[in-house]
């Protein structure tokens, strides 16, 4: 019995009409994932990725972020070295420096913050510690991580006022601020906003901030990393990821929402202003070396050409 061409044909029209429209609503529908390890994931200075994602700029660059929070750079830096993270958010540049200098697969993406202008060190309202002065041997003073921005500032400003006081690793701003004030630790370390309602209630007292070290101020102290390998075998989803990055800090040192979303206006701009967070360029690199190599991060400063290597921001 011979089928009409006409019926089979219609027969077939509904399954043609599934299969077109799952061709072409793939390309819109089928988005990169990549996995961001970010430390201290509450700072508004590392929030372009999650801020980015809520506000839909990275899926319309055909992304979409994994993110999930580490205690610092070290954890950031194992995430991303082991191929756990694509990449990380506010690493220490002497910790990136180190781990690229043993052969890590890291790479910079982006500079992450300029200048020390939103870290601090603090102390509860009624600790004897009236300022750095009074800071001596027998006292304890915050870190997050070995490696970390907290680790390189606190190592500077302890030269700066030739400290005494014994550094001690406490890990995220949250689990030191629960030291600092049970006693635990004598000075914390924070950074901003986290602290600042506390502060403004005067119950803890600042002692020390990082731009009470000169040489620091203009110095790119954090770097956004990727995974050698990811970079290299992903390039244009890493370069789709920093337009939708640099849109994404536009977007939130100009509309409200991104305040909305975040904190109040005063407290971003006092600590955070757009200038500290530009991607596009590393800073005072080479004194940012010598201070690697004074932590024994660094036994010798990077060539040209090793800096060329690990430096791989992606032109705008």
């Amino acid at each position: 019995m011979k089928r009409d061409p006409y019926t089979s044909a219609r027969g077939l029209l509904p399954v043609l009409s599934v299969v077109l429209l799952s061709y072409f609503a793939t390309p819109a529908s089928a988005q990169d994932r990549i996995k961001v390890a970010v430390g201290q994931i509450d700072a508004w200075a590392n929030q372009v990725p999650t801020l980015g994602m809520k506000a839909g700029i990275f899926q319309k660059h055909g992304i979409v972020l994994e993110n999930f929070g580490t205690q610092g750079a070290g954890e950031t830096l194992q995430a991303v070295i082991s191929g756990g993270a694509d990449i990380g958010i506010g690493v220490g540049t002497p910790g990136a420096l180190r781990v690229f200098a043993k052969g890590a697969p890291v790479r910079v993406l982006a500079a992450g913050y300029t200048g020390v202008e939103d870290i601090y060190w603090f102390v509860p309202a009624n600790s004897p510690i009236k300022s750095v002065k009074d800071i001596t041997d027998k006292h304890t003073i915050a870190y997050s991580t070995n490696g970390s921005t907290s680790d390189s500032v606190l190592r500077a400003l302890i030269t700066h006022y030739g400290l005494k006081a014994k550094p001690t690793q406490t890990g995220g701003p949250p689990g030191t601020f629960t030291m600092t004030m049970s006693g635990q630790i004598d000075v914390g370390w924070s950074v901003a906003p986290f602290g600042l309602k506390d502060l403004k209630a005067n119950a803890i007292r600042v002692v020390m901030r990082g731009n009470d070290v000169p040489s620091m101020r203009n110095q790119t102290v954090r770097v956004e990393i990727v995974n050698a390998n990811a970079l290299k075998n992903r390039r244009d989803v890493m370069v789709r990821f920093m337009r939708a990055y640099r849109e994404t800090l536009d977007w939130m040192y100009s509309n409200p929402l991104a305040v909305k979303y975040y904190s109040e206006q005063m407290q971003r701009n006092e600590f955070n202003p757009k200038s500290a967070l530009n991607p596009d360029k590393v800073s005072d690199i080479d004194l940012v070396m010598q201070d690697a190599i004074a932590g024994k991060f660094l036994e010798k400063p990077l060539t040209q050409e090793q800096l060329a290597e690990f430096i791989q921001i992606p032109p705008r």
